[in-house]
């Protein structure tokens, strides 16, 4: 019941308990609110390990936790506890409330007698998804042992009761946010420490409680035994990757594992939890959001669990089959805002031009036809908006007429880049099932160029950044609008859905002026040529107008790849790793966003980067000697490995390849390094050498013809 990093609201946080001991042993002088509740810790007890939790507060009181699938277990130990020695009669306090306090009502019932040794709260509550529209009904089952129960009851605002033992709360008067929830109080002192079991479901609440008693069964609860269970689920999850750090420090290999657990932790398995639909397929959520996910964190899991990724886009057609659309964000069983395009579509395409199995790609390729030519009611939540100018106008215009649907009418240049992006992966799909409307989408996948203006200049703080030719909007009858090409950067102000929307999404036309995936070698082209592309990348990324903590940026490290120049990408890949992704507190230019920012370290780590919707990764030398990946399907092994590694990155230039033991020049490579188990040497030295610098060797871009959407088997 937690999402990682996702910016916005507070996400999920259901239903805290927390421990406390009354002063003077009333229970009206415990502190039941958030803001009285606050305690500090204790900097050096923090204990952190996957699947393993622990912390010890001023006051004394320790507590640490370990999870099973559907449940949490937590132990408090109150005997170094600050009053009364450890013989006060310590109370466990649950809060009918989220992360983001935004409870619309809650019910609540506390089952536990005087002079038991056990006790059981159990309720439900609705919620509001914290980047979505709707609501979602949550239940819990929370069991307590460890000593004798001294009393129980329910709290309200500051005061405590130990009658009625039910309760049931709205959002309060005039949205005034009532706080409540349950207590049990033990009899001091102690022989050991309390154990709390937390089972939750979006079923029932008997869902909850029999969910936490098959997983972590009582009435001795194993606590351990959950620990190691944890601990062997991660080792398996990572067990797919090895390195050798080749005398690479310790803090770049925390760096590179700890980025693997949080590629992990979203999409969440919720199979059997569903409540809106009964259904054989798997059902994953807190897809939040796809925008962010599909460019690197999805291709990770593809490549190092694609078992688990097949059955992500499965869930995904799942819901399209049930909701009619695909999501392009959600949260908390509910549908989130979409941000941009119809993302979801270039998560499918990539999953087919990889080969994944089990998947129906008839079903897939009518889940993204009808992103391309539908449009829905409230394509805020789903779908594409803009869609009859879209087809008639081949852009999305500015303040764009549109009645046959409503969302948030802005970022229109942003929306015609990724329009066209998601258009050019249906054509890639339609080619490979022998559809005749491959030509149609290749055809839209062009429209991107309808919002280049030439000439256009740019200036920063009033002097001319020497650049001309931007992306800018465009109005219905034709004629230009005008976005200053800075606008949304670091150097100006934010733009979201909600504050300050602007017709780029996160990120400015400086920004997106590199965001045509299908055929940068036709952006080289219309910003002025290589050398001019190359200079332009080099200013945006050393004039403090990239965004390294937003995705949109990512693709714009490898570009110099498209004009045979992968060793700047290497340069500026190192430019990035380790002075801002680090093991440091630090040591993440923004939010993790799913994974997002975890998975640019991993990929930029292990030397291949993904151009997810297409069959290809750039290389660059992996920071470490060398890594290896083995396939779950396949079980195939994959090595990248590094020839004359210095651990201080003095040579980061390739200066030749072999592939399997033959000479290799392209700068980019396929999946089936990472299915059929290839190995790749890299030479490498202190400058640049014509290693993957001919046009051969140079990635597939659409405009030139090179393998624009040929798809291979690659299994």
């Amino acid at each position: 019941m937690h999402d990682s990093g996702t910016g916005g609201n507070p996400s999920l946080g259901n239903f805290p308990i927390f421990p406390q001991i009354c002063p003077d042993d009333d229970i009206n002088n415990c502190n039941y609110p958030i803001s009285a509740r606050a305690t500090n810790y204790t900097n050096d007890t923090v204990k952190a390990e996957p699947g393993y939790f622990a912390v010890t507060l001023a006051n004394g009181i320790t507590a640490d936790m370990t999870v099973s699938k559907h449940a949490a277990l937590f132990r408090f130990d109150f005997s170094k506890a600050n009053t009364g020695n450890g013989t006060a009669n310590p109370l466990l306090q649950l809060d009918l409330t989220d992360l983001w306090e935004s409870r619309q009502n809650a019910s609540i019932s506390v089952e536990a007698e005087e002079g038991s040794t056990s006790g059981r709260i159990k309720g439900n509550g609705t919620f509001l998804p914290s980047f979505g529209a709707g609501s979602y009904v949550l239940h819990f089952c929370l069991d307590l042992a460890g000593g004798t129960i001294k009393d129980s009851g329910v709290w309200v605002n500051n005061r405590a009761g130990t009658e009625p033992k039910t309760l049931y709360v709205t959002r309060g008067f005039n949205l005034f946010y009532l706080e409540a929830g349950g207590f049990v109080r033990f009899q001091g002192p102690l022989s050991g420490p309390i154990l709390a079991r937390m089972g939750v479901s979006f079923i029932s609440t008997d869902q909850a409680c029999s969910n936490a008693e098959k997983e972590i069964p009582g009435p001795n609860f194993d606590f351990d035994g959950l620990v190691s269970s944890a601990r062997d689920a991660w080792s398996q999850k990572f067990s797919p990757i090895s390195i050798e750090a080749g005398g690479v420090n310790d803090s770049m290999q925390v760096n590179f594992w700890s980025a693997v657990y949080r590629t992990m932790q979203s999409p969440q398995d919720y199979t059997g939890e569903n409540p809106h639909w009964t259904s054989d397929e798997p059902y994953f959520d807190s897809f939040y959001c796809i925008w962010d996910m599909w460019r690197v964190q999805l291709p990770f899991l593809t490549i190092v669990d694609p078992v688990t990724q097949s059955k992500l886009v499965r869930s995904l057609l799942d819901t399209y089959k049930h909701r009619g659309w695909l999501p392009d964000c959600m949260m908390s069983t509910c549908k989130g805002w979409t941000q941009g395009g119809s993302d979801a579509d270039n998560v499918l395409v990539d999953a087919y031009v990889k080969n994944l199995t089990g998947i129906d790609w008839e079903l897939a390729y009518e889940a993204i036809v009808n992103d391309a030519e539908n449009e829905p009611l409230e394509w805020s939540i789903e779908g594409r908006g803009g869609l009859t100018s879209w087809k008639k106008l081949n852009h999305i215009p500015y303040l764009d007429y549109d009645p046959l649907g409503f969302g948030t009418n802005s970022r229109s240049i942003s929306r015609t880049l990724e329009y066209s992006y998601n258009d050019f992966n249906v054509a890639t799909l339609a080619k490979a099932l022998g559809k005749d409307t491959y030509t149609k989408y290749l055809d839209r996948a062009t429209n991107w160029q309808n919002l280049f203006r030439p000439g256009l200049p740019s200036n920063i703080n009033g002097t001319d950044s020497g650049f001309t030719g931007f992306f800018q909007p465009k109005y219905m009858n034709g004629t230009w609008g005008y976005q200053d090409p800075i606008a949304c950067s670091p150097l100006a102000n934010f733009c979201s859905l909600t504050s300050n929307p602007s017709e780029t999404f996160e990120s400015s036309a400086w920004e997106y002026q590199f965001f045509v995936p299908h055929d940068v070698r036709k952006v080289v082209e219309l910003l002025g040529g290589t050398d001019t592309f190359l200079r332009r990348l080099e200013f945006f990324h050393t004039s403090g107008l990239a965004d390294i903590g937003n995705e949109p940026v990512f693709l714009t490290v490898y570009l110099p790849h498209y004009v045979g120049r992968p060793g700047l990408s290497a340069e500026r890949a190192h430019s990035y790793i380790p002075s801002r992704f680090n093991s440091s507190t630090n040591g993440l230019p923004g939010n993790d966003d799913s994974g997002a920012m975890a998975s640019f370290t991993l990929f930029a780590n292990i030397g291949l980067f993904p151009n997810p919707g297409q069959n290809v990764y750039f290389i660059i030398p992996p920071f470490f000697e060398s890594v290896s990946i083995t396939n779950q399907i396949t079980n195939k092994t994959a090595t990248i490995r590094n020839l004359n590694f210095d651990a201080t990155y003095k040579n980061i230039y390739i200066q030749n390849a072999t592939l399997n033991g033959e000479p290799y020049t392209k700068n980019w490579i396929g999946h089936e390094f990472f299915a059929q188990g290839w190995t790749l040497e890299l030479t490498l030295g202190g400058e640049e050498s014509a290693w993957g610098t001919r046009e051969d060797d140079l990635p597939p871009s659409m405009s030139v013809g090179q393998g624009s959407v040929d798809v291979e088997a690659v299994y």
